[in-house]
């Protein structure tokens, strides 16, 4: 826990340290070029300021421990803070397309410069790292907050990229393409942002872990063979760990000591191999055997 803690928290850091820099290069030469790219550009960065701060504070409340308030933890405030990220991303993202179809309409010019192909190289190399770094954390920790950040610096690779190709093509004075980058960048923003809130929602709302995860749970109980049936299995989410609880089925002939024993040791052993199970609840049941 301390290790996913502090990983998070050092991607958080270098997320807002990075999209700092790359605000301010591209608010600067958004506006002298009057590039709507690369404004829509400027927008989506000052939106990854945010998300990474909300990622910080997110990752700080819910990697506290369970309290009398708060029996399970506070694991669902990553989900929650995720949920905030993608509504912010789906608001910036109908503005970028509202600025790129006004421009479009009003056919507003685009003065070309070469310090625009010079902020995308520097951004594509700049997000391309935070994008290793960061996924490598997600995937380390299945942690969905980072997840939503690493997501969001890949795609501002490809972000950069058309507005790099829009940047390119004004040289040539094909000036309409700028808009219609825009366009694809708000409409790129505006699906991260829904994916991100549909995963968030869907734990918020204790959907029951995916299928692979029961799975594992399932393949433990059946190496017991004095387990003779289960029933009522119920998962719901704990953070980014699940709760799982179901009933089984002994020999009823066996002393209450021994049935519950089954029942301990057989907690003891899921939570120990299956890391994604945050607590294990079994009720006993007796069967005529």
């Amino acid at each position: 826990m301390k290790d996913r803690y502090q990983d998070t928290k050092k991607a958080s850091y270098l997320g807002i340290i990075g999209n700092i820099f790359l605000f301010i290069i591209k608010i600067i030469i958004g506006i002298i070029s009057n590039s709507q790219a690369m404004l829509a550009d400027a927008i989506n960065s000052g939106s990854d300021i945010l998300n990474s701060l909300l990622t910080f504070i997110g990752n700080r409340i819910s990697s506290k421990k369970a309290d009398d308030d708060h029996n399970l933890g506070h694991g669902k405030a990553e989900y929650l803070y995720s949920l905030i990220i993608s509504i912010i991303m789906i608001i910036l993202s109908l503005k970028v397309l509202s600025n790129a179809f006004t421009s479009i309409i009003k056919n507003t010019t685009y003065n070309y410069s070469i310090w625009i192909i010079i902020v995308c190289i520097v951004t594509i190399i700049t997000k391309l790292l935070l994008f290793i770094y960061t996924n490598k954390i997600a995937k380390k920790h299945n942690n969905l907050l980072v997840k939503a950040n690493a997501l969001d610096h890949r795609n501002d690779c490809f972000i950069t990229l058309s507005t790099l190709l829009s940047a390119i093509l004004s040289a040539y004075n094909i000036k309409y393409i700028d808009g219609i980058v825009a366009i694809l960048i708000g409409l790129w923003i505006l699906y991260t942002a829904i994916h991100i809130y549909i995963n968030s929602y869907d734990i918020l709302m204790d959907k029951t872990c995916p299928e692979e995860i029961k799975d594992k749970v399932l393949t433990i109980i059946n190496k017991h063979k004095e387990i003779a049936k289960i029933n009522h299995f119920i998962a719901t989410p704990v953070g980014y760990q699940y709760q799982v609880s179901f009933s089984i089925f002994v020999d009823g002939n066996l002393s209450t000591f021994a049935s519950h024993e089954i029942a301990n040791n057989l907690e003891k052993e899921i939570d120990k191999e299956v890391e994604e199970i945050y607590l294990t609840v079994i009720h006993v049941n007796p069967i005529e055997k």
